[in-house]
């Protein structure tokens, strides 16, 4: 059977196989891809049937903890990956669009009558899944008559509840002990669209009036960035093909002014794709900019990235942790090392994260990141200034490594630096005071850590 690409039925299998594609160990935005190849969906042509399966993997995907153990206890023997998957995308459907008696209108517009009737026809139209056509409406019904009871039963487990991993909740019950629900609760957040204002180009203030005249609405909320009151696709932003505005959420605008540039200077960017901070480096002084990545198609989004704000950095392909193979012996006035790290800041955005880490992961990036900041610190002048920043909320890889840092780096000088910025959570006031170019911070950011040393001279 073929489905038709606007059909609820086609988008759910599409979505399916995404999720499969995490539960395999694929990062969510490379499956969609992967399944848009396989579909043969055109970019343009199919733009919105490859926008509606994105967005239903993506709500699959953060509630992966519940619909798995729902699956689970509806499901008495393993109904196969894909079968596992439809499952999943119809009912993080029915759990988020409905208020709890099976009839209502769900939040992509659908009744849930609707949903059971396309998940069966998706199943029913792919050779793989066929055979669990009926699997599938005897499930999906069961849950919309005895939901009342199932999810209280399902949520009884941490990992339903929340849709983070057990490893995961019992690091922020750690670290958090006073903060850590309101940190959970969050991770499901839809996050907000941030610009950075190129202010070379544009003021703050003058560009809120052309969103205005474009009839958008944004706010700013902070020295740069603008707050957008309802996403879009960047299409359709005022100013951003010509280089005014970047996507950039709110907390990683921080790195490049925490970096004190000036003119003249010579700058790394170590671990630098996809190019926001390294463009954000460039728009805030005429400086000599080195992007190292070691990732070659990374890489390439940094020339892209660069080319529509008409700026130029060196951009090389190497590994920041083995300076020999690529350094040309200038040592650099600034170094901002973003460091690889287990992303727990930003799994709003990135809701795979939690199911793709493990908790060995952790104590590995640790090592990377170390070995990284002690390779790269050589490479800095006399008085010159590293930034060392990671977009976790594990403080293991955060203020652990700071002072590891501090510890061990021949002539380091701890500055100030905002320290654990936590998502959704305001930034303590005093965070950041007294650095150049940081007088205010952003609001409703993502998570991130900042550490600042200097090089005695």
């Amino acid at each position: 059977m073929r489905l038709p690409h606007d059909s609820l039925a086609f988008q759910m299998l599409g979505a399916a196989a995404a999720v499969r594609g995490v539960h395999e160990g694929t990062a969510l935005p490379q499956a969609l891809e992967d399944v848009a190849t396989q579909l043969r969906l055109d970019r343009v042509r199919d733009a919105a049937t490859r926008g509606a399966i994105q967005d239903l993997a993506y709500r699959s995907v953060r509630l992966f903890g519940t619909t798995r153990a729902l699956v689970t206890e509806l499901v008495t023997r393993p109904p196969g990956a894909l079968v596992d998957s439809l499952l999943a995308v119809a009912l993080a459907l029915l759990i988020e669009g409905e208020d709890g008696d099976g009839s209502k209108v769900g939040r992509g517009g659908y009744a849930a009558f609707t949903v059971v009737d396309q998940a069966v026809s998706a199943a029913a139209s792919e050779p793989k899944t066929a055979h669990a056509r009926g699997l599938v409406n005897a499930v999906l019904r069961r849950f919309l008559r005895e939901r009342q009871s199932l999810m209280p039963k399902v949520m009884a487990d941490d990992e339903a509840r929340w849709n983070l991993p057990a490893w995961w909740l019992a690091q922020l019950r750690g670290a958090y002990p006073d903060q850590w629900m309101a940190l959970a609760e969050r991770v499901n957040a839809r996050p907000p669209m941030t610009l950075r204002v190129n202010t070379r180009r544009i003021s703050v203030a003058d560009y809120l009036q052309a969103l205005a005249n474009a009839g958008l609405a944004g706010v700013a909320v902070g020295d740069q960035a603008v707050r957008l009151v309802r996403a879009f696709p960047v299409t359709q932003i005022p100013g951003f093909a010509e280089g005014d505005v970047s996507v950039q959420d709110a907390g990683a605008q921080l790195a490049a002014p925490l970096c004190e540039v000036a003119d003249g200077m010579r700058v790394l960017d170590a671990c630098a794709a996809p190019g926001g901070k390294t463009g954000h480096l460039l728009e805030l002084a005429d400086i000599h900019v080195t992007a190292v990545e070691s990732d070659a198609d990374r890489a390439a989004r940094i020339h892209d990235n660069l080319a529509r704000l008409g700026q130029r950095a060196d951009v090389i392909v190497g590994d920041a942790s083995r300076p020999k193979d690529w350094w040309d012996g200038q040592p650099f006035d600034r170094i901002l090392a973003d460091v690889p790290c287990s992303a727990s800041g930003i799994v709003r955005r990135h809701p795979d994260i939690r199911w793709l880490r493990r908790e060995s992961d952790v104590a590995r990036l640790m090592t990377e990141q170390r070995r990284i900041v002690s390779q790269l610190w050589p490479l800095l002048k006399p008085g010159g200034i590293l930034v060392y920043v990671t977009c976790s909320i594990f403080p293991t890889e955060g203020e652990a490594q700071a002072r590891w840092f501090g510890a061990q780096l021949p002539d380091a000088i701890r500055l100030q630096a905002p320290g654990q910025l936590l998502p959704g959570i305001e930034a303590p006031e005093t965070a950041g005071r007294g650095i150049a170019g940081q007088a205010s911070l952003p609001s409703d950011h993502d998570g991130f850590y900042y550490a600042r040393f200097q090089k005695r001279a």
